[in-house]
């Protein structure tokens, strides 16, 4: 049975109006039951072809029989085909103006053949049976700037495989991945992106299938039951998601009805010379539909908890990454690309109008500003922003040689004069262990020691430095080699002492966050932060404070960023009393030399670095401490007969 099927003209008018978020409802493959048939109702936007049929095993490939009808003049294509199920294969043959014929993958299907088969693939994703509710009852609630946010960056292609080195499926992964999270103390998870992509070697960032999550690790459902177990167990879900542009294969979206659709009809501004991808075109009201869609898509079908948006400085600047000459200016001369800067403007508001309090994260590497300011007050309307300089600053004074770090303080303290500007992330992510950059405990300077020390030094100073957190997989547990998207971490290394203890060391380090309010709840606001002394360039100590909501909620944090042990080192503290040291990175546990504060430490009344107290602690080599108040014992008596206060 063949038929053509009404597509509701609302739907279409609010498509070209680049106004419909839910175009996935009526574009694709659907099964449905038409006239009392099962079949399946295939809609296409291709507004520029001459012809198109629906191919497939069913019809032998062979459209003659199975051409589609256009719907009006609205550019749209649909047909009926009755006796088709789900699992069924398909592409849609397009006939263009110019007599070429095109076989294309469906941009709104759900599912994908198996790479290197490239044909779209029907299924229904409506029926599983989320076990979320709680998760996603509490989500509405939460104000996520004041919340732990811990991120374990994953790709799932590469953190574990099967013994014969196939990839695992997206339910054997969630069993373990799960459990490997919640005891290292992670708060989400960050996939690379799981739309369906021809190449490996891309690790999903050049997509052909935006609404297909990727068959290599397994169906739809399997992906559901990876995000419904992070969820059951408190694991928030955030995906990378690659809206700037798309790879060129023959069966993807590049001039997709032999006209250029999705991408810019000018091939200066189509063409993404640095990755040889395409460009999204913003002005074209169709694709910001398909894209805004999207989002919604896999916030509506899959329940994840946010987008990390990739490369959004190419998407802001005409001329990012470009040469002379490569690029053509807008139309008041400048630089900046206005329609995608109001794309992203309308993505953050609809994200937020329909799922308040989840994650909108910008990977932006430039100073655009008010990258995480709400929309009405003229931001792009992220709640959340990749901090690219600090993490340059940091890693570049990481890997000097610890001699030459005085003459270079300002890597190490800079980050705090803009920490406050924008929602930062502070990420140590996969871009950072690829491409002969080497490995994080690579990348540290001294011998195999003092690798392992100044590793732990970074994530200390990390985890006490202003920002959320973001950590690519292997790093927690100190992998020599560079990330390879073609093997499993190198989990042999527990194996190994120093490995394990930096494991120990992460998951330690990870479960103090969460636990210390005052290194979370004021994240992106300046009365969270207090520098103590940031001027030690000398001696390469920095130290400072981290406040809660609460007055007398504090954390001193001191890091000697040398291989020299400081002792009975003075810093001032703003509260009279007794202090303890609640994490110490140079414990034996972790692989460090052992030296520590093991008494409560006497808060004296001797103002320093512009304290009315200070206190003497023991600061080991290349180490991190974490001093606060005691609050165990305030009846405890100090020497000169007077009580503790409660703090």
């Amino acid at each position: 049975m063949i038929d053509y099927l009404p597509v509701s003209s609302f739907d279409v008018y609010l498509f070209h109006q680049g106004n419909n978020y839910q175009a996935y409802n009526f574009l694709g493959a659907k099964p449905i039951k038409h006239k009392g048939v099962k079949g399946v109702s295939f809609t296409v936007w291709a507004p520029n072809a001459e012809k198109i049929n629906v191919v497939g095993n069913f019809n032998k490939w062979d459209g003659t029989n199975y051409s589609m009808k256009k719907v009006h003049d609205s550019g749209i294509w649909n047909i009926f085909i009755g006796g088709l199920d789900e699992w069924q294969i398909y592409k849609y043959e397009i006939h263009t103006k110019n007599g070429e014929i095109l076989l294309k993958s469906d941009p709104y299907a759900f599912y994908s053949e198996f790479r290197p088969n490239t044909a779209s693939v029907v299924v229904s994703i409506d029926d599983y049976n989320w076990n979320d509710d709680e998760w996603m009852e509490e989500r509405k609630n939460k104000n996520i700037l004041e919340e732990p946010v811990n991120i374990y960056e994953v790709h799932l292609g590469s953190w574990i495989r099967k013994e014969s080195g196939d990839f695992s499926n997206y339910r054997e992964i969630a069993d373990r991945l799960v459990e490997y999270v919640l005891k290292m103390g992670y708060t989400h998870i960050e996939l690379l992106p799981v739309a369906e992509h021809p190449l490996d070697a891309s690790w999903g960032y050049q997509a052909t299938g935006y609404y297909s999550v990727t068959s290599r690790y397994g169906t739809p459902k399997d992906f559901m039951y990876l995000v419904d177990k992070c969820h059951q167990n408190g694991i928030g879900v955030i995906l990378d998601w690659v809206p700037g542009h798309f790879c060129k294969d023959a069966h993807g979206l590049w001039k997709f009805d032999g006209t250029p659709l999705y991408e810019y009809d000018n091939p200066l501004m189509a063409d993404n010379f640095q990755w040889g991808t395409a460009n999204f075109d913003y002005s074209k009201n169709e694709v910001v539909s398909y894209l805004i869609s999207n989002a919604i898509f896999w916030f509506d079908k899959y329940h994840i908890d946010g987008l990390r948006v990739d490369a959004v400085s190419h998407m802001l600047y005409l001329d990012f990454g470009r040469k002379d000459g490569e690029w053509m200016p807008n139309k008041y001369g400048g630089r900046e690309n206005l329609h995608a800067i109001e794309f992203l403007k309308k993505l953050n508001k609809t994200i937020f109008e329909h799922f308040p309090n989840v994650l909108m994260i910008a990977e932006e590497s430039t100073a655009w500003p008010l990258v995480t300011a709400p929309t009405y007050l003229n931001g792009l309307g992220f709640n959340f922003k990749w901090n690219m300089g600090w993490m340059n600053d940091t890693l570049n004074y990481m890997e000097k040689d610890p001699i030459h770090r005085k003459w270079h303080h300002n890597l190490i303290t800079f980050s705090f004069m803009y920490a406050f500007s924008e929602n930062y992330i502070l990420s140590l992510s996969h871009d950072e262990v690829v491409h002969c950059k080497k490995s994080l405990v690579d990348k540290m300077p001294g011998d195999y020691w003092r690798k392992f020390a100044n590793l732990r030094a970074l994530y200390a100073y990390m985890f006490a430095h202003p920002g959320k957190k973001l950590l690519f997989m292997g790093g927690e547990f100190a992998q020599f080699s560079e990330w390879n998207y073609e093997k499993e971490l190198d989990w042999l290394l527990l194996d190994f002492d120093m490995h394990k203890k930096m494991q120990n060391y992460v998951r330690e380090l990870n479960h103090l966050y969460k636990h210390e309010k005052a290194l979370y709840q004021l994240d992106s606001d300046y009365k969270g932060f207090e520098w103590i002394d940031h001027s030690n360039h000398e001696q390469s100590i920095i130290t400072f404070m981290r406040k809660g909501k609460w007055e007398d909620d504090f954390v001193i944090f001191v890091c000697n960023f040398t291989p020299v042990p400081r002792y009975n080192y003075k810093i001032g503290v703003p509260k009279l009393g007794r202090y303890k040291e609640i994490f110490n990175s140079d414990l034996e546990i972790y692989g460090g030399s052992g030296l520590k504060n093991n008494k409560m430490i006497k808060a004296t009344e001797y103002k320093w670095h512009n304290q009315p107290y200070s206190i003497e602690i023991n600061i080991p080599p290349l180490g991190a401490l974490f001093v606060k108040p005691n609050t165990n014992n305030p009846k405890d008596e100090i020497e000169d007969g007077s009580q503790v206060s409660q703090i």
